[in-house]
């Protein structure tokens, strides 16, 4: 979708009278007819602009690998999930280590051990560690998103292999370029926040590794999910410096650390749509739009 004066004036005229996204929603579904599906393309249009509901499981499930390019093939390879799926499921009931009282995102969590080869022995089972919570976090916000179990564990497992996969070895810098960041639009807040010892205490394990599952709800997060999956973990950095950037003032009177930490932990929920929006502005007028045509 290359740039268009008159594209781009017509988007404009959509969004003011409140049609936001109508040429974008017909470019994917046009992007959706391709066989097989260009996953550069499909990648492109999720970093540029935000999915429709409509659409957003089905090209996640794509760029995620869970169905494969070849549309004619999705039913097929669908059935083949929906089989594993329940394999591994009934393996883990012989095994004992679930049962019909089992929370959802603990099966999922076994399950996901069960394929990883790291299941603990049933004797050795204890309540989640910190890399668990980790799991179990995205598993809730995941299972708030998507409705179908079955998807949602595939989503949950791809989501969390792909992730370590592609931005393992760039989460340790995350909080570094936040630093970088926030010097350029808030200097003053980085120095009050490194002057009361809060800036190595900010929660980067909720914001990063856990890519704000359990911070912000599902409504703004899947937005963010969106370029996640497209191939971004930069806008985790964005996010995270514009809810610092949002609730400045509220920041700028803690004195102690634990106070910044205890806010940020529980920021409030009703704000957060307008925080994602002007992080995805932050992120473009940084990082730049992807430049390959969609």
């Amino acid at each position: 979708m290359a740039d268009d004066p008159q594209r781009n004036f017509r988007s404009a005229y959509y969004e003011k009278v409140g049609f936001r996204g109508v040429e974008e929603k017909k470019s994917l579904e046009i992007l959706l007819k391709d066989n097989p599906l260009d996953l550069e393309k499909l990648s492109t249009f999720s970093q540029r602009f935000p999915l429709p509901s409509m659409y957003r499981i089905h090209v996640w499930k794509v760029l995620l690998g869970i169905l494969p390019p070849h549309s004619d093939s999705h039913s097929l390879v669908g059935g083949y999930r929906k089989e594993q799926y329940q394999d591994v499921v009934e393996a883990l009931e012989v095994m004992r280590y679930i049962n019909s009282s089992t929370p959802s995102t603990h099966i999922y969590l076994r399950m996901f051990q069960l394929e990883s080869q790291v299941l603990p022995r049933c004797s050795e089972t204890l309540p989640p560690n910190d890399e668990n919570e980790d799991f179990l976090a995205i598993s809730r916000a995941m299972e708030e998103i998507v409705d179908d179990s079955i998807d949602c564990y595939w989503l949950i497992k791809c989501f969390i292999n792909q992730f370590h996969i592609k931005f393992g070895d760039s989460l340790p810098h995350l909080p570094k370029s936040l630093e970088h960041y926030l010097s350029q639009e808030e200097p003053r807040l980085l120095n009050h926040l490194r002057s009361v010892g809060a800036l190595p205490q900010l929660p980067y394990s909720l914001w990063f590794k856990r890519c704000f599952a359990g911070c912000l709800p599902e409504s703004s997060l899947q937005r963010v999910w969106d370029k996640v999956i497209s191939g971004s973990c930069k806008i985790l950095v964005f996010v995270a410096l514009e809810i610092l950037l949002s609730y400045k003032i509220i920041l700028m009177g803690h004195t102690r650390p634990e106070g910044v930490v205890k806010f940020l932990c529980n920021i409030p929920q009703e704000n957060t749509d307008a925080i994602v929006t002007k992080a995805i502005d932050l992120w473009q007028k940084y990082c730049g739009n992807p430049n390959h045509a969609v």
